[in-house]
Order: structure tokens, then sequence, then C-alpha cells
């Protein structure tokens, strides 16, 4: 990788990455179970996508600053709540977390007052606001949205181990859904141990690093599938070489997409935060565990791959015979 006269990676790496295979299972193993740990016991921090709340949608007469909405309603006694733009820059829709009715109050009266003091709240002097619709979200709509979060993840992981099945042998499968859901795991253990807002963009956001790593594992498993076939080596000299050879593409690549995210955590504002930040660890992560994960696993036990298991097929030698 040249930028101008500097290298940053050497065009033929030779590192060693076979030699810290076992350490580095073992402490993904520890990380995994201690994230499933978190998740089951801590559990999110789930934010008004899931657990429903009360809706306003607000005009003010000219644009209005997101951050600086939301930072009125927290000085109001709102914290958490979430402001979107939406339509032209004077539209906005405030989700709050859901509001105690009074004694003998109605759901619909409560909606109106949370609504009056969110008009107070964030009205300013020369920009007045205008509130053009107030409903409640039950709790039952943010149950939906878990479930369909659950389908969602769900279908992403067959599709994956359809596509890789038909791709690749079954140990590289396994191997490569172990490696992602690793990395899934890993991301939302964070936001369980660190009580961050999990909402639908976070969701989206390890949907996208499940594809993220898996294609970054399938790129590593694709040269170690060319090399068995090619090298007169040990399984362990082709794991270290095929890590190696894909090396320099798994960082320009990873650096990348990070720098990406990070322009979109930087400057998105607050409601693309959680998507951004689950995306900037997802590379992270991605990264190492395809180069000191993905490949070690497929040297143990019985996921251990031996050239007999990637050697072309017979009818497949035939077929390659009867091309011109």
């Amino acid at each position: 990788m040249n930028i101008f006269p500097l290298r940053l990676i050497p065009a033929r790496t030779n590192f060693n990455f076979m030699a810290l295979r076992w350490p580095a299972v073992i402490l993904a193993g520890l990380l995994f179970v201690l994230s499933i740990g978190l998740i089951a016991v801590k559990g999110f921090n789930y934010a008004l996508d899931f657990t429903g709340g009360t809706v306003v949608e607000v005009r003010f007469d000219k644009p209005a600053d997101v951050d600086g909405v939301r930072d009125h309603l927290e000085a109001a006694g709102y914290a958490g709540a979430q402001v979107q733009s939406f339509g032209s820059g004077s539209d906005l829709l405030i989700r709050l977390q859901p509001q105690a009715a009074a004694e003998g109050e109605s759901t619909g009266d409560a909606n109106n007052r949370t609504a009056a003091d969110v008009l107070r709240a964030i009205s300013l002097e020369g920009n007045a606001a205008t509130v053009m619709s107030t409903e409640f979200v039950g709790p039952q709509v943010g149950k939906e949205l878990a479930m369909n979060g659950v389908y969602a993840a769900l279908f992403v992981m067959i599709g994956f181990l359809i596509y890789i099945g038909f791709r690749f042998e079954t140990k590289f499968a396994i191997v490569a859904i172990l490696t992602t859901l690793f990395d899934v795991l890993i991301v939302a253990g964070y936001f369980s141990f660190s009580g961050r807002e999990f909402d639908l963009t976070v969701l989206a956001g390890l949907l996208a690093v499940m594809g993220f790593s898996i294609n970054d594992t399938i790129v590593v498993f694709d040269r170690v599938r060319e090399n068995f076939r090619a090298m007169r080596a040990e399984p362990m000299e082709i794991m270290n070489a095929s890590i190696n050879q894909t090396l320099s593409r798994t960082i320009i690549t990873s650096v990348v997409f990070f720098l990406s995210v990070l322009a979109l955590y930087l400057y998105g504002g607050g409601s693309l935060e959680g998507l951004a930040l689950s995306q900037m660890i997802g590379a992270v992560v991605g990264t190492l565990s395809s180069i000191f994960i993905a490949c070690p696993l497929l040297t143990m036990g019985a996921l251990a791959v031996s050239k007999a298991d990637l050697l072309p097929k017979a009818k497949d030698l035939e077929e390659l015979e009867r091309r011109p």
C-alpha cells in the first residue's frame, strides 16, 4: 500500500500469525462467552423504537438545529429524546420515553400535555414551533420491531450459510458463521456493557457488521483454497501464506470503511451515532477475527482442513479437460 513515496504495508509480508492461534482463539472464546453473559444478564438499554413512547411532529418557522432541540429537551427533563428531521429542514420528529399519566388523566390528555411541554421547551425567540401531530406508540409495536430484527438477523445468517455452503466446503461455512457470530456478539456486548441506547439504527449497524465480516472472511478463505491446490506445503504454512497474501487488501478495505463510518459518526448527528459506532467497532473486530480467528479455526479439531478436502473433484477435472 503506497501513499506517494510512503509505504504503509510491505509488498510481501511474512508474519507468523499461526504462532498466535491458540492465545487468539482462547481470548476470542472468553470474549464470546463474556458477551453472551452480558447480554443475558444485563440486557440492552432499548430505545423508543422498541419500548414505545410519545411521538410529536413539530414544524419550525425556519430550519432548526437538531442537536440544539435535543439539548433543550434534555434541559427540560426529557432525557434520551430522539430528534430527527424529515421533509424540509423545518420539520422535526421527536420521540420521547413513555410519560406517566396523572391521576384521572386519559392517554390522549397525557399526550397533549407532553406535546405542550415539548413546544415550550423547543420554541426559540425568532423561530417558533408548531405541533403538527402527536400520538402514543405502544410497547406492542416495539415488541414487533424487536422480533422483526431477530428474524432479519436469522435470515441473513441462513443466507450466508447457504451461500458459503455452495461456494466452499462445509468446514469453511461453519467457521465463517462462527467468526461472524463472534463479531456481532462483541459489538452487541459492547452496547450491553456501556448501556448506550439500542435502537433500530444499531440493529442496522449489526446487520452491516455481519456483511462486512463475512466478506472479509470469504476473501481469506478463497486464497486458502487456491493455495491448498497450488502449494506443496503443510496446512499451517498455507494458512500463514494466505493471511499474508490478503493482508494488504484486508487492511486497506477496513481502513477505508472505518474512515467512511467515522465521518458519519462525527457529522451525521445524534440519530446516526449508534449506527456509525456499531460499524466502527465491527470494522476493527471483523478485521482482527479474519486474521487471527478464521484461519486458525481451520487447523483445530473437527474443523481442520487438509489437501484431500480441497483438491478438485474428479468431475471438475473432467470438465476442465473438455474445455478448449
